[in-house]
């Protein structure tokens, strides 16, 4: 028998390693979150593949609603043209329920502010006429209820507020808690509604110490929810609650026809988990009518453009266009909170009384170059290429082709800039001609390589459809495709708020106390183009302008079309935290290992992978760490991670 040559020590090597990185794979099981699993978990239930677009009654009139004042809107709504528009959802807020009848625990509608829904006897009511009358317009109707027993009116109402829940305290329970599967049932299949916001007010603030739960007027629940500190959260079970919501709403509407809005608040680390739960995700507390408090719930969702994709969007609230700063008399600041939101792909959830709407307010809430920014399909929240707490350039990139971009310069500030767009923010290449074309004025800019300079006014944002030559020939950075990328697993092991996010006085507490903190969890999360710290990608000193940066432990999926090639160069991040920690790269496709690295440390040269994709369907990228766990994260990077067809 011939003997077989002796292996050189690199070949050994690179088997070892070979047979080691299938290991992994075949050892992946359910307990491991980093086990690929050949499919996309991010939330496409429903019917959200584009962010909503409609009116709710709250921000126009709080509880203070009736049937009237909703009819009359959904008329102006279509009679204006919006709703060929896509403004279709029709949504009532708190404020709508009598009272849950005790004999069978349905829920009453208080039919003295909505006498179509008196169609019994003085026991019986139902929003079956009311939603009939909505969908014979051609629109969608929504209804609001709250994870807990009871409603934020409850929690936060005054003697004064009007519609409040009536009866025992039993009958003032009227949130989903302990009855979610019947009242699912009622709103959708009996009452046909298409729409739910669920506030989750009900389980933050009956606490045992709460005023109102010790004068007798409510049950203690919880709290699960601690809006000032994560840790003293029930995490687990907020989420268990809202995906049994979900898992209801799907069983319940077999045709999909529903739209599941969740709003924690950007609390409960939903960050993490809303994206595979419902459509709709709130990532701070509610807007009110101010420039600091807009501030504050748009860069709440700014940097989450990983964690928003068809089916599932960020969600900063609804619209405040028409109120206080942003009334008729700021339409500078009114068109750039509309467009701010259209770039994140927010829901445009219209939030005003529109019969007293004048011309100036529905041509922003008509601009229909600005809609299709925020109602492209390809569904890629827009990526900060410019970031400053002066000026911030977002850039998101339209439909298929990575050359057609939106663009947005935002002044966040009282002071008017001259700004340098830059083909780099762009991604297009310096010696090709870049094209602006202004979504306000509908005017084209002249044609320009490299740079441009624009003057931005105070709190103006300059927003243009962009057209050029693409730096990456035949492909695209992940980073531009936010839409096509699920952080199924981020890393994060102590979620921690987020330090970025600004800071305004507080329109509920003014300015008592130390003032309102970091509170809305998120820092650490995976980045497009920084580290999820906020700083430049780089590997040993090697700087990556495009990638993607978060932590080890972590993995990522990748929605694959016609690409044929994956090429990407993986490292520690010079910013680790974490510099002991070694940390292997994988690529998997369809559930199949393709490419893997060796493993790397900190101050170790960048490793370049390639894989072939041709006819793979969801691409799985996981940072797997070695060593000893460790609390102290291990901040990686994906440079240059790119799609090439």
């Amino acid at each position: 028998m011939k003997s077989l040559p002796l292996l050189s020590s690199c070949c050994v090597l690179a088997l070892a390693f070979s047979l080691s990185a299938l290991s992994v794979e075949a050892k992946g099981t359910k307990s491991d979150p980093l086990a690929p699993t050949g499919r996309w978990s991010g939330y496409t239930a429903g019917r959200a593949a584009t962010p909503p677009m409609g009116w709710s009654s709250w921000n126009a009139f709080g509880t203070d609603v009736n049937e009237a004042r909703v009819l009359d809107s959904a008329n102006t709504i279509v009679e204006s043209g919006l709703a060929a528009k896509g403004y279709r959802y029709i949504n009532i807020d708190d404020g709508w329920w009598l009272k849950r009848r005790q004999t069978d625990g349905r829920m009453q509608v208080r039919s003295q502010i909505f006498p179509s829904a008196q169609v019994g006897g003085a026991q019986e009511t139902s929003f079956k006429p009311f939603t009939d009358r909505i969908h014979s317009m051609g629109l969608k109707a929504g209804i609001y209820s709250d994870l807990g027993r009871n409603s934020c009116s409850q929690a936060y109402g005054g003697p004064g507020t009007p519609n409040l829940p009536e009866g025992s305290v039993a009958e003032r329970e009227v949130g989903l808690y302990g009855h979610i599967s019947q009242d699912i049932k009622l709103y959708f299949d009996d009452w046909g509604f298409d729409f739910i916001k669920v506030d989750g007010c009900g389980v933050r603030a009956f606490t045992p110490e709460s005023e109102k739960v010790k004068s007798g007027q409510y049950r203690a629940l919880g709290p699960l929810i601690d809006f000032q500190s994560v840790n003293r959260t029930d995490v687990a079970e907020v989420k268990k609650l809202y995906a049994e919501i979900a898992d209801t709403l799907k069983r319940d509407n077999p045709d999909g026809d529903f739209v599941f809005s969740i709003c924690a608040w950007g609390s409960a680390d939903v960050r993490a988990w809303g994206k595979n739960v419902g459509n709709l995700s709130r990532t701070s507390d509610d807007l009110t009518p101010t420039w600091a408090r807009m501030l504050t719930n748009f860069d709440s969702a700014a940097t989450r453009a990983l964690y928003a994709h068809p089916g599932s969007w960020n969600d900063p609230d609804m619209l405040f266009v028409g109120h206080g700063d942003f009334d008729e008399h700021h339409l500078t600041e009114a068109k750039s909170h509309f467009a701010l939101w259209a770039m994140i792909n927010a829901p445009l959830i219209i939030g005003y009384d529109l019969r007293k709407a004048p011309p100036q307010l529905m041509d922003i809430f008509g601009n229909t170059d600005i809609i299709a920014i925020d109602q492209d399909p390809a569904g890629n929240q827009a990526v900060l290429a410019y970031d400053t707490d002066d000026v911030q350039i977002f850039v998101k990139t339209l439909g298929t082709d990575p050359a057609h971009k939106a663009v947005a310069i935002f002044n966040r500030g009282d002071v008017a800039r001259d700004v340098n767009l830059t083909a780099a923010h762009l991604k297009y290449a310096a010696d090709g001609d870049i094209r602006l074309k202004d979504l306000w004025t509908k005017a084209p800019l002249p044609d320009f390589k490299g740079e441009v300079k624009l003057r931005v006014e105070p709190h103006q944002t300059l927003i243009f459809d962009a057209q050029g030559k693409h730096i990456l020939a035949g492909g695209a950075y992940l980073s531009e495709l936010p839409g096509r990328v699920n952080p199924a697993v981020d890393g994060v092991i102590v979620p921690q708020a987020d330090p970025f996010i600004h800071r305004m006085v507080s329109p509920w507490g003014g300015t008592q106390g130390r003032g309102d903190l970091p509170m809305y969890a998120g820092w650490g999360g995976a980045q497009a183009d920084t580290t999820p710290y906020g700083r430049t990608l780089q590997v040993a000193g090697h700087v990556f302008e495009n990638g993607i940066g978060i932590l080890a432990g972590s993995r990522l999926e990748v929605r694959i079309t016609d690409e044929r090639r994956f090429e990407t160069s993986v490292g520690v991040d010079d910013s680790t935290l974490n510099p002991s920690q070694p940390v292997t790269f994988y690529i998997y496709g369809d559930g199949k290992l393709l490419k893997a690295s060796k493993p790397m440390r900190f101050g170790q040269a960048p490793e370049h992978l390639a894989a072939d994709i041709q006819g793979i369907k969801i691409l799985e990228l996981v940072a797997r760490g070695g060593g000893a766990d460790t609390v102290q994260p291990t901040a990686v990077t994906w440079g240059d991670a790119a799609l090439i067809r």
